[in-house]
């Protein structure tokens, strides 16, 4: 799945079916999930949305499927996720980084670069709802709560937040980052929050108490996503050094690393059943991944490797599905050369 430009966003619908991506190219496309088949482009082909929509910094399927949601640099419209038509033209502010609708699809909330501010707005009216949420530096990121009641922003300030959704008041504020955040994801729950950061790391905290449960350390450059697996049990996470790490979300271990994409990773998600992973990446391309949980390949080749016999991962990658896999054993996550050392 390509575009002309880094894709900065991919998102599945709720059912799995399709997948839907951001481009700087100033597009957003549909895609089967499935097969990767290109379904429709936004804005549609023959300029039904009139104007520049610019870099579009991300996209969003409402709960039904029938309605995406995209941020770009000159604003917010909503589309109609069958035919890629245009619907409402939401906003029309610079620098909106991010958008999402509420659970029941209607409401957005919105992040700002230009004004610091996360602002919810009705789906449907196009009204505000409340008084823009603000901020001391760029809101780069903002979600709500699987229960709608909450949102959580991403701020330049290294702090995390949490507003009620419905009198914007804030609730809670989570700090402990040393570098300005890109994202900030609610677990299916709504009990955790996990954070990515520039400081090369995600956190996940108990969206209650504010404590940290796990600090998410093994990339090397920024974190640009993080993310829940649908059961809770994981996060992944985008990261600029071009891989894409999946975690135990209660301990903080690294659980496999995933290569392939030949530049930063800036968006990665689980479908809604688990099974499949989506993956954004400055390369100009989006790529879909089988789950590594089934049938646990890195723990195949971790034992293969303790028992000194050498295998080929780029074989042991085709079998589950994987554009190229990297067990991650300890601390040390091996390759070729390592499989072929063990070996001698």
């Amino acid at each position: 799945m390509e575009h002309d430009d880094s894709i900065n966003k991919v998102a599945f619908s709720s059912d799995g079916a399709r997948i839907v991506t951001a481009s700087r190219a100033k597009t957003a496309r549909i895609w089967n999930a499935r097969t990767g088949a290109l379904l429709a482009t936004i804005p549609a082909s023959k300029g039904a949305f009139k104007g520049d929509l610019g870099a579009m910094t991300t996209a969003a399927f409402d709960q039904q499927g029938e309605r995406i949601v995209t941020a770009s640099d000159y604003g917010v419209v909503i589309w109609n996720a069958r035919t890629g038509e245009p619907l409402i033209t939401l906003i029309n502010e610079r620098w909106v980084l991010s958008a999402a609708f509420s659970p029941d699809g209607e409401r957005i909330v919105t992040a700002s670069e230009d004004d610091n501010t996360a602002r919810i707005w009705d789906a449907k009216t196009r009204e505000q709802l409340l008084q823009p949420l603000q901020h001391p530096d760029h809101v780069n990121f903002a979600s709500f709560s699987p229960d709608g009641g909450r949102i959580v922003t991403a701020c330049s300030d290294k702090i995390a937040r949490v507003w009620d959704a419905r009198t914007g008041q804030l609730l809670k504020e989570l700090s402990g980052h040393d570098g300005r955040l890109r994202g900030a994801a609610f677990s299916r729950d709504g009990g955790r929050i996990v954070t990515a950061s520039e400081d090369g790391t995600a956190r996940v905290w108990d969206a209650e108490t504010r404590k940290v449960i796990a600090v998410l350390k093994g990339h090397h450059k920024t974190v640009w996503s993080a993310a829940f697996s649908p059961d809770g049990a994981r996060v992944i996470t985008g990261s600029d050094d071009m891989t894409v790490g999946i975690w135990n979300a209660a301990t903080g271990e690294l659980l496999a690393a995933l290569r392939g994409h030949d530049s930063g990773v800036y968006d990665a998600v689980f479908s809604p059943d688990g099974a499949k992973i989506g993956t954004a990446s400055g390369d100009h391309t989006a790529r879909i991944w089988n789950d590594v949980k089934r049938g646990d390949p890195f723990a195949e080749a971790c034992a293969r490797l303790r028992n000194k016999t050498e295998t080929d991962l780029d074989d042991l990658a085709k079998r589950y599905g994987l554009t190229r896999l990297e067990p991650v054993c300890g601390s040390h996550a091996p390759d070729k050369a390592d499989f072929n050392n063990m070996a001698d």
